[in-house]
């Protein structure tokens, strides 16, 4: 395990290898579980605040359902999540004309009609972050819907904390990737 102020983080994170297969799994992740992509309080501010600009990349189903049961919803496990149709899809997905399920915020923020990405959980995913008291837990979530990304990572060799480098950077900082990085790669030195 790597501590980083009040970070513990699963050795598996700089230990196992991931690389999205967007071409093998066709985005299972926004269409599997059993409930939607876990928010973080200040982004349901947000998701009002950007739904007029994201509702024209969003597919009409998925506009349907924010409209029925809100732009955000509960689980008893994960907090607040994205609404889910029919016990599925993500009510934000988009689907490309291959058949690729993908995020219609991110299309949205890809087009330049919101500075907001998409839900940081969802951009670090396969990290999930559980968050206590005085510290927050940062795991890889090993899902099998994901083994095409785990062998395109082992093939490329990729860690996957190196693949969410972006996430990573936009969640906790550029500092915290540096020191993590440094840490993963053997740099570290205790004197320091």
């Amino acid at each position: 395990m790597i501590v980083i102020d009040d970070k513990y983080i699963s050795d598996d994170v700089v230990e196992k290898n991931f690389v999205c297969n967007l071409n093998a799994c066709k985005g299972a992740c926004c269409v599997a579980g059993d409930c939607g992509a876990p928010l973080e309080e200040s982004e349901l501010e947000t998701l009002r605040r950007i739904y007029p600009s994201i509702k024209p990349y969003l597919r009409e189903e998925g506009i349907r359902e924010l409209e029925a049961t809100g732009l955000h919803t509960w689980d008893d496990e994960h907090g607040h999540v994205t609404p889910i149709i029919n016990g599925a899809i993500c009510a934000y997905a988009d689907i490309d004309e291959h058949g690729h399920v993908g995020c219609g915020i991110e299309k949205a923020w890809k087009a330049g009609a919101t500075d907001y990405r998409k839900p940081i959980s969802c951009h670090l995913y396969p990290i999930r972050i559980t968050k206590y008291e005085s510290f927050e837990a940062v795991n890889y979530d090993k899902w099998s819907i994901c083994k095409p990304a785990c062998k395109l990572g082992n093939q490329l060799q990729v860690p996957v904390y190196k693949f969410l480098k972006e996430a990573i950077v936009r969640k906790y900082g550029e500092e915290f990737y540096t020191v993590l990085d440094t840490i993963a790669t053997g740099q570290y030195r205790e004197d320091e």
